[in-house]
């Protein structure tokens, strides 16, 4: 009879230690399987002499694409430059960096360094706050 108890109590840990693997989140980053640029070349941008870029590639077919540019625009500025990158007009820079899934923002630093991304829908807020911490990051370290 210990036996069975011993077994009994062997099978409830187990069992409690696999659901808990099972329900374990991972601390890496998602992977979505689409490309980000980690370097673009300012030069092939409007305003390259501005301190910050943002970047909106986008399609025409993309249902999402124009909110994301409207939230966009706003963050123009004497510091930051904003400018839309669509598929069909602007081809070379899509396939130069890799676009395949829009609307992508990328907030890209004067060297040309993409500091910060958000791939699909995206928030104002999000945008003003995380452009405003990568600028005060900068300041910091100068």
């Amino acid at each position: 009879m210990d036996r069975f108890y011993l077994l009994l109590l062997i099978a409830s840990v187990a069992g409690l230690l696999a659901y808990r693997f099972q329900r374990r989140t991972s601390d890496a980053p998602i992977r979505t399987g689409w490309s980000i640029p980690d370097q673009v070349n300012r030069n092939d941008f409007l305003s390259p002499e501005t301190p910050w870029l943002v970047a909106v590639f986008t399609s025409s077919s993309c249902n999402t694409c124009s909110e994301v540019v409207a939230k966009a625009a706003p963050l123009t500025s004497s510091q930051v430059a904003v400018q839309e990158v669509e598929a069909k007009k602007d081809k070379e820079l899509h396939d130069r960096y890799k676009i395949e899934a829009v609307p992508l923002v990328a907030l890209i630093d004067t060297q040309g360094v993409v500091r910060s991304h958000f791939l699909g829908p995206v928030s104002s807020s999000e945008l003003w706050s995380s452009l405003a911490e990568l600028r005060e990051l900068d300041d910091t370290d100068a």
